[in-house]
């Protein structure tokens, strides 16, 4: 399964899959990663193992037609790589409708909370914000609204008294990297379909 991954920041996830790969229980080719932030850490844990990369920014305060533009060259640049799965993993752009119908393959996203609880960019903050005990990751299809697709996986993670935004985020990504994974090699091993 040929897979093109998106990433804007450090690409914690990006990395648990390239180990998955390198260590060879996870049947994937990463035919590329690709980013919205030239020169993240993500692109450079890419190049680092090898792996073609590719860069579409977005200026910070684009006009509706320059965003129109920019979903229309990212999905493009995915395109060549020819995938079989879009992953965005930390990408922290909204993909246009136009987008998702003319890329042709699914894709997945992971979320920092228990969806439908607390999407958008906030998750952790947010699950902190409103005192809720229990809150977690989820890995989803995405669909033209924010963290609305149909949800794939779920883990749950307890929240501690002494928790900071940092902490609990550390502990979540252990779960989210672990779920998208296990979900990838579903994929891969045809356990899972997705529309």
């Amino acid at each position: 399964m040929r897979i093109v991954v998106l990433v804007s920041g450090s690409g914690s996830n990006l990395q648990a899959i390239i180990d998955a790969v390198t260590a060879g229980p996870l049947p994937v080719e990463i035919a590329a990663v690709g980013s919205d932030v030239p020169g993240c850490k993500g692109l450079q844990r890419a190049e680092g193992a090898g792996i073609t990369t590719f860069a579409v920014p977005l200026q910070k305060c684009a006009s509706p037609e320059e965003r129109s533009e920019w979903n229309r060259q990212l999905c493009a640049a995915v395109q060549e790589h020819a995938p079989d799965l879009l992953v965005t993993s930390g990408f922290m752009r909204i993909l246009s409708e136009e987008f998702l119908t003319s890329l042709g393959v699914p894709i997945i996203n992971t979320h920092p909370a228990l969806l439908p609880s607390f999407p958008g960019a906030h998750g952790v903050r947010d699950a902190l914000r409103h005192g809720v005990k229990v809150t977690g990751c989820t890995v989803h299809q995405v669909d033209a609204g924010v963290d609305t697709g149909p949800i794939i996986a779920q883990a749950a993670v307890e929240i501690t008294e002494d928790d900071t935004e940092d902490s609990l985020h550390e502990r979540i990504k252990v779960q989210e990297r672990r779920l998208l994974l296990e979900t990838l090699e579903r994929l891969a091993a045809g356990r899972l379909q997705l529309s």
